[in-house]
């Protein structure tokens, strides 16, 4: 069938539940009520609430706009409610499980493109209105969604002083602002074949201190470790991973020393931007990270801010040598994901505490090791989250600025039903690292469980975004598209 479909969605709702939870409450019921009404008015039928938004279909797309112009007239009245719509026509399908239709995709997307305030339709929806001048539209261009084959002119409503985003905020909103970069397997140049776990974690580095700049877009490591070893051409990895660039380059340890190569290469063209070797002491690691992780985000993002400039991207609490290669090899084991890796991991992270008690990193590492013991059935969770928490809290008295200790608090505290500190931590882990994967796949689960489907999708594909050739992470998307109704 023909249909109008509509999305709205209350910006800010989840920190607001944190900060003044009655008052989040009551804002949503103010729009749950006028929704309802105007719905009502104007012949439409509301199909699905997603905890603080919701899905509604219209006969008519005129109507569908008319009843978006008129709810968006009445919670700008006090208490106001800062509501983000966006509408979209074609065939869906709809039967008691829900509707489907890629309308349905189209319209979702459009609605998260929104700021508060504003109605954006799609350019069928706008010729719908040829013969209505007094709604007034503008457009606000092409923009290339996500699971959308062919780029979308999106309008925005400008009836009675609606809000009107950006170009930008919309490419902004929908990641297409944002520089991309894939950090591939810098390759073992040491005679030593065993070296091997200290290129990958020279790689994993610089992987993780890209990933902390908020503007830059980084693919997670199981996506870029994938192509390890393997002969494929760099427009193939690009197409593969959606990115822009590749980081690649090599390690070679011999002794004391130490020689680094990298480049950074367009995917697109094959041009190199920029090339660097760097020749050091073993104990300069650190600064040639951090070095090569400043330049590259310097080279992709013009105006990075002057804060991230200045800021340290690879720091270390240890300068013992001997620990910090116990790390290396501590994250070789943990990154193979079996019980019995993770508890060498785990033996080695114990190894480098030792060397250095104070090794902020070797107790978050630890804190991760008893996170998974005790999800996976490896250890008595009774035993395993007390151990995860107490190693998180010390890594974070040392060092509060890790984000894979936050993810651990946040992942013991979701296990434990403790739903504020969660959410706390989660957002403390995407705070530190908006590019941590994981994060965003349990954060889904966390949205699922307290009922924000939509939240849970957004998340979910967020995570995907980010390592888009991990198995778990495609698993966990469609577990939400089947929780959601979406199959």
């Amino acid at each position: 069938m023909l249909a109008a479909v509509m999305f709205t969605d209350m910006v800010g709702y989840t920190a607001m539940m944190q900060e003044d939870e009655q008052r989040a409450k009551s804002l949503l019921d103010r729009h749950r009520k006028v929704l309802e009404d105007l719905t009502l008015n104007h012949q439409g039928k509301i199909i699905q609430y997603f905890g603080d938004g919701t899905l509604t279909i219209f006969g008519s797309a005129v109507e569908a706009v008319l009843c978006a112009i008129n709810i968006q007239i009445e919670l700008q009245k006090d208490p106001k409610v800062n509501l983000r719509i966006g509408i979209h026509s074609g065939d869906i399908v709809y039967d008691d499980d829900g509707i489907f239709g890629d309308c349905v995709n189209v319209a979702s997307r459009i609605e998260a493109s929104a700021i508060g305030g504003s109605v954006l339709i799609s350019r069928k929806v706008s010729e719908e209105l040829v013969n209505h001048k007094e709604i007034v539209t503008v457009s606000l261009g092409f923009h290339q969604f996500k699971n959308v084959k062919t780029p979308i002119e999106v309008f925005a409503i400008k009836n009675n002083n609606l809000r009107v985003p950006e170009t930008s905020t919309i490419d902004t909103l929908v990641g297409l602002s944002k520089e991309s970069i894939a950090v591939l397997p810098f390759v073992n140049m040491s005679s030593d074949a065993d070296n091997e776990y200290f290129s990958e974690g020279i790689t994993e580095e610089i992987l993780n201190a890209l990933a902390k700049v908020e503007k830059l877009h980084v693919t997670s490591r199981t996506s870029s470790f994938a192509f390890k070893g393997k002969n494929v051409d760099i427009r193939e990895i690009g197409k593969q991973l959606s990115v822009k660039t590749v980081l690649e380059g090599s390690v070679r340890k011999v002794g004391s020393r130490v020689r680094v190569t990298a480049q950074l290469i367009e995917t697109k063209s094959g041009y190199h931007r920029w090339s660097e070797t760097y020749d050091r002491d073993i104990e300069d690691i650190f600064s040639v990270q951090d070095e090569i992780a400043k330049t590259i985000s310097k080279n992709l993002i013009a105006n990075l801010a002057v804060s991230d400039q200045k800021k340290t991207l690879v720091k270390s609490s240890t300068r013992n040598m001997e620990a910090y290669n116990l790390f290396l090899k501590s994250s070789h084991f943990w990154k193979k994901w079996t019980p019995l890796d993770i508890r060498k991991s785990l033996e080695f992270l114990e190894q480098a505490i030792k060397l250095d008690e104070n090794y902020a990193e070797a107790y978050s590492a630890l804190s991760g090791c008893y996170v998974y013991l005790g999800a996976f059935g490896q250890m008595p969770s009774t035993i395993a989250y007390p151990k995860a928490k107490e190693y998180a809290h010390v890594a974070l008295q040392l060092d509060n600025s890790l984000p894979d200790s936050h993810m651990s608090l946040a992942m013991v505290n979701f296990f434990d039903w403790n739903w504020d500190d969660a959410y706390k931590s989660f957002m403390k882990t995407l705070e530190l690292n908006p590019n941590n994967a994981d994060a965003h796949r349990y954060f889904a689960y966390y949205m699922l469980a307290i009922g924000n489907n939509k939240k849970a999708i957004a998340e979910s594909e967020r995570a995907l975004e980010i390592d888009p050739l991990s198995i778990p992470i495609n698993a966990s998307l469609a577990e939400t598209y089947a929780h959601c109704g979406m199959f």
